[in-house]
């Protein structure tokens, strides 16, 4: 009735609904209720840490920021809620497309994971794949299964093994691992002599799942559905340049340190590995001087 005023008469309105005039003025001169002013103050919030996620956050990482980065506790209810009033909506996902090329010929490594895609501590298990990113790009990554971080990455205008081996290579140069499983599909970049060897030479173990199943190597597929919802249906790129740009921006600097995932309780990567040696250094601080120095070494090296 209020946006209306100029164009029709209250007290016609307030027949028309069934209200009483009187009322509607006592509704008008009614200083606005504290939880409508809190909502208010919600929705500013809630508008602008969608926006730092590039407008893809849902209700729980919205949720989970509110009280991490703001110090405020509501309900999640309330901020669905809010959200759904404002217009305000996490990115959506469309259908992935499988681009694994296996060759019959190639040798077989076994399944090492098996679909358990855990692990306790960084740099035990990795997973891999690639994928095509508009303007005939391909992309490989590396991920660290315990915190999701993705340690290397190569992208390149084709999609040949020497693709992978640079993603490879920039994961070993940044993380240095000793015995870590690599868990892929089955490929022909991955079952190729030269990928073989560069494992072999960095002391990483291959593992592999079947051709075409998602769930063989669930994460890897995970975090590029990920991607395609986040970066890829949301922007059209005009060149190899212009996508190359934006992925490194993406994973560097929003994935890797910031993105909160469901599975790390709503913690980035980069965070959740801290947690970890921050945990194991404190550990560290409480074993007795006669104990080995090998742990306390290793923590303050990966620290």
């Amino acid at each position: 009735m209020k946006a209306n005023q100029a164009t029709h008469a209250v007290g016609r309105m307030c027949y028309l609904l069934g209200i009483s005039r009187a009322g509607f003025y006592a509704w008008q001169d009614r200083p606005m209720c504290q939880r409508r002013r809190v909502d208010l103050m919600l929705t500013g919030k809630i508008a602008a840490i969608h926006r730092r996620s590039r407008d893809t956050y849902g209700s729980p990482s919205i949720h989970a920021e509110l009280a991490d980065d703001h110090g405020i506790h509501v309900g999640r209810k309330r901020v669905a809620r809010l959200m759904r009033q404002n217009g305000i909506r996490g990115a959506t996902l469309r259908k992935y497309v499988v681009t694994t090329q296996s060759d019959p010929a190639a040798a077989k490594p076994i399944d090492l994971v098996e679909r358990r895609f855990f692990s306790d501590a960084p740099d035990q298990l990795w997973v891999a794949d690639m994928t095509y990113i508009p303007t005939w790009s391909g992309l490989a990554m590396v991920l660290d299964v315990y915190s999701r971080k993705i340690v290397g990455w190569a992208m390149d205008t084709n999609m040949r093994t020497e693709l992978i081996l640079d993603a490879l290579q920039m994961a070993v140069t940044q993380r240095q691992p000793r015995g870590v499983i690599h868990h892929s599909d089955r490929g022909s970049q991955y079952t190729s002599y030269a990928f073989g060897k560069r494992c072999q030479e960095a002391g990483i173990m291959p593992s592999m799942g079947s051709v075409g199943d998602a769930y063989d190597n669930a994460m890897a597929e995970s975090f590029f559905a990920t991607l395609e919802r986040e970066v890829l249906n949301r922007r059209r790129f005009r060149s190899q340049a212009e996508a190359r740009m934006a992925i490194f921006e993406w994973i560097e600097g929003w994935y890797n340190p910031h993105r909160r995932h469901s599975g790390l309780g709503y913690r980035s990567p980069v965070n959740y590995e801290r947690s970890h040696w921050q945990s194991r250094a404190r550990m560290a601080e409480l074993l007795p001087p006669s104990a080995p120095d090998s742990l306390s070494s290793k923590i303050s090296k990966a620290a």
